[in-house]
């Protein structure tokens, strides 16, 4: 297969998750559409490495794994924190959070 299908693909998926980040404003959905952003990335690090024949693209997509891995963490862990001390979950509405 070409690689400007996979680019394509990879740009639909962007999209999508742009569009829910700025549609949305739950933070777990904004989690997830971050998610979907990332992996969006990564099949475009990867297509244009398969595409001129090296192996860096997909270290760096490794990388870009590890990086969405600790942003999964980190998020969860301020959505846990605000649930437990019984703050809005919408993310116009919070602007700090109290200790």
């Amino acid at each position: 297969m070409n690689a400007v299908w996979f680019l394509v693909l990879s740009a639909f998926i962007f999209c999508i998750g742009a569009a829910g980040v700025i549609a949305r404003r739950n933070p777990l959905v904004i989690l997830l559409c971050l998610e979907l952003m990332l992996n969006a990335g990564n099949l475009a690090l990867i297509s244009f490495s398969r595409m001129l024949g090296n192996r860096e693209g997909q270290v760096f997509a490794l990388i870009v794994m590890v990086v969405a891995a600790c942003e999964v963490v980190v998020g969860l862990g301020l959505i846990v924190a605000m649930y437990r001390r019984r703050l809005p979950l919408d993310v116009d509405e919070v602007r700090e959070l109290r200790g």
